[in-house]
Parts: C-alpha cells; sequence; structure tokens
C-alpha cells in the first residue's frame, strides 16, 4: 500500500505522524508541502478525498490567516483555495493518503486508521502514549 504524507517538519504534530507511519513498516512518500506545495488540481482532489470542506484545511495558528481576513464567511471556496496556493503554511498538515482513504491526522493517532499494520502504540514526542484500541 502506498502512504503518502503532506509534511511540515517544524510541525510537531506532523512529526508524530510520520513516526506512526513509519514505526507501522510503512515507508512512505514524504512531500514537504512548503517546499514543493500541492497544484490546485491536487490540492481540490486531497479536499475531496478527506470529503471535508474547504474552510477544514485551512491553518491559522502561524499563518497569515487573520491579515488576509480570511476568517469573512464571504471568501468562497475557490478564493481560498487561492489564498492558500499563493502561501501554502494556510494548508493544514498533516495530511496523509493511503488506499483507506485521506485524512488530516490532527491528533496525529488519527493515522493509525489509515495503516496496514498500525502499531499497538506509539511515543509522541511530548512523552503522551498512545494505544490502538484493540
Amino acid at each position: 500500500m502506498t502512504v503518502t504524507i503532506y509534511h511540515n517538519p517544524a510541525c510537531g504534530t506532523s512529526r508524530n505522524t510520520l513516526a506512526m507511519i513509519r514505526a507501522s513498516g510503512e515507508k512512505p512518500d514524504v512531500i514537504e508541502y512548503l517546499k514543493t506545495p500541492p497544484s490546485r488540481e491536487q490540492l481540490i482532489a486531497l479536499i475531496n478525498a478527506m470529503g471535508v470542506k474547504v474552510r477544514d484545511v485551512l491553518r491559522e495558528k502561524g499563518t497569515p490567516y487573520a491579515e488576509l481576513g480570511l476568517d469573512d464567511p464571504e471568501w468562497s471556496d475557490d478564493q481560498l483555495i487561492e489564498a492558500m496556493l499563493a502561501h501554502p503554511i494556510l494548508i493544514n498538515r498533516p495530511i496523509v493518503v493511503t488506499g483507506k482513504g485521506a485524512r488530516l491526522c490532527r491528533p496525529s493517532e488519527l493515522v493509525l486508521d489509515l495503516l496496514e499494520h498500525p502499531v499497538a502504540s506509539f511515543t509522541k514526542e511530548d512523552g503522551e502514549v498512545v494505544s490502538r484500541p484493540a
């Protein structure tokens, strides 16, 4: 099974998600989306695959979200996508795609449902232990 993660190495949640994928025996395709942003078509496909609204993929913290006024409900989906393409830091992360689906993995343990052989337990960077229900 192919596993792809849209990753930001500066993000703890993204690092934990990637570590869980690797601990599960997968060798994921890692796309550092700030260096290699998705195309418009790829971004729309990811949003559709996750079955979420465009706004659900917007990241507020540490981004130009507020200064751009993206909290205004008047922004159309197309305009929000344009903002994410112009400022990839606005794309929330990590997004993981596998044969089982696509998901924004916040919290990081949401990735476990997407993996073929998920680890039974995992210790995050902050020491929190995540156990997969039997």
